[in-house]
């Protein structure tokens, strides 16, 4: 293959790894899942902006400042450590490393009690948890082409990606029925204190644990060089350097990395601000609006098993901008709406297209990289989803605070979603290897 060939390296076919493999595999997304259902998203971000920090204003800017922080290290990290692995051959024990960083960082959230004095400390354990999150899923994705056959990838990876939302169904509603909602919180928690909110972080903790163990007894894992980490940090940054002086050489692997780092700007801004405009402009309560999750993970769920098969059948690149475009639309009607009712019904329709987004975004990467740079490449795929991770919600808030209104703000997310989805088209998706 010549210098200005774009297509990838051939990937070969190749039988899947045993269904309790495969099972374990997917399971992962089913236990890391909890961390952006109930921390990022629903209990964890509502409980810092409205009982710890002095008000909702304050809060919401500190939680955002926090974010970009974590986006930042994330994009500094994840591109060298995914070469290193590349280097090393394993990638259990990275992905082991991360897991129990956002372990322990989600755990620690259980001592920021409802005061101003443990702001600094709750967005600390935020920033650790989330970049422990988001880096594992670099190896964790990076594990995907070599579980399974080209032909039945995107399946796999909906699969996954549909099991990851149950996962956070299941750990929200038990969050909301055995701690949140009762009456006489359960092991004697204090409500003074907010323990009993507190405790759903310990429950997403263990949730994590308890569910991410199979992948490492049963997940095949390459066999290591005996490379040591220090010598394979050196040459995994030496050779990210010369893959990102060299992605000139992959244009539409940069086409399409650029592509995803705008749209999924969009959509993180979504999922970090749906509650807050469900609450500021539709009246929301707290409940309601964990409730209101619940029904987005089940639509989401469904909706990333389904279109599955549909990725399979003819391709990623089209099932991502089917559901870009489903987005665009949905999301222009949750902007005129005027009833809670009426936010109901199109945001959970909304909520359908969430996964197929992203799980046929994780499949198009995996038939883009070259099989020798896969690692590297998702290091890179990270880096996209993170690099600007700081213009969507910074947009949005400008756009607010300027028309003095959250729908304009919410506008702006149409915005990275229509300019990320028209790039998109220039990219070619590569035939799927017989």
């Amino acid at each position: 293959m010549d210098a200005t060939d774009t297509r990838p390296a051939p990937v070969p076919d190749r039988p899947s790894a045993g269904r309790r493999a495969l099972g374990s595999w997917c399971l992962y997304d089913w236990a890391n899942s909890a961390f952006p259902t109930i921390i990022s998203t629903f209990v964890f971000a509502t409980y810092f902006t409205t009982a710890v920090a002095e008000d909702t204003n304050a809060g919401t800017a500190q939680w955002g400042y926090a974010l970009s922080i974590a986006a930042i290290v994330i994009a500094v990290v994840s591109p060298p450590l995914g070469a290193a692995a590349d280097r090393m051959g394993r990638r259990k024990p990275w992905l082991a490393l991360t897991t129990l960083m956002c372990i322990g960082g989600t755990a620690a959230m259980w001592f920021v009690q409802p005061d101003p004095t443990f702001v600094l400390p709750a967005l600390l354990a935020l920033i650790v948890a989330t970049v422990g999150f988001e880096v594992a899923t670099v190896f964790y994705n990076a594990m995907l082409p070599e579980l399974i056959s080209p032909q039945r990838m995107g399946r796999l990876s909906g699969w996954a990606w549909g099991l990851g939302y149950a996962g956070g169904l299941v750990c929200l509603v038990i969050a909301l029925t055995l701690f949140v909602q009762r009456e006489t919180p359960p092991f004697g928690l204090d409500k003074e204190s907010a323990e009993h909110v507190r405790a759903t972080f310990l429950l997403v903790a263990l949730w994590y644990a308890a569910f991410a163990w199979p992948l490492f007894l049963f997940v095949p894992d390459r066999g290591g060089d005996g490379m040591g980490p220090a010598r394979a940090m050196r040459e995994g940054l030496a050779a990210m350097t010369r893959l990102l002086r060299d992605l000139r050489s992959h244009p539409n692997v940069l086409r399409y990395l650029i592509a995803r780092m705008i749209y999924t700007d969009g959509l993180n801004t979504l999922f970090s601000f749906g509650g807050i405009y469900a609450a500021g402009t539709f009246g929301m309560s707290f409940s309601e609006i964990i409730q209101f999750g619940i029904g987005m993970n089940l639509a989401a769920g469904v909706g990333a098993a389904s279109f599955g098969w549909v990725d399979d059948r003819i391709g990623p690149k089209r099932t991502v901008m089917i559901s870009i475009v489903a987005l665009i639309g949905i999301g222009i009607m949750l902007l005129v709406i005027e009833t809670k009712t009426q936010f109901w019904v199109f945001g959970l329709l909304l909520s359908v297209f969430f996964g197929p987004v992203q799980a046929a975004s994780r499949t198009f990467m995996a038939r883009l990289a070259p099989e020798s740079l896969r690692t590297e490449m998702f290091g890179l795929y990270a880096l996209s989803g993170k690099i600007t991770a700081f213009m969507g919600p910074a947009v949005l808030g400008w756009a607010t605070v300027s028309f003095g209104s959250q729908r304009a703000g919410m506008a702006t997310i149409l915005v990275f979603l229509v300019v990320g989805g028209a790039l998109l088209l220039s990219v070619k998706e590569p035939p799927v290897e017989a």
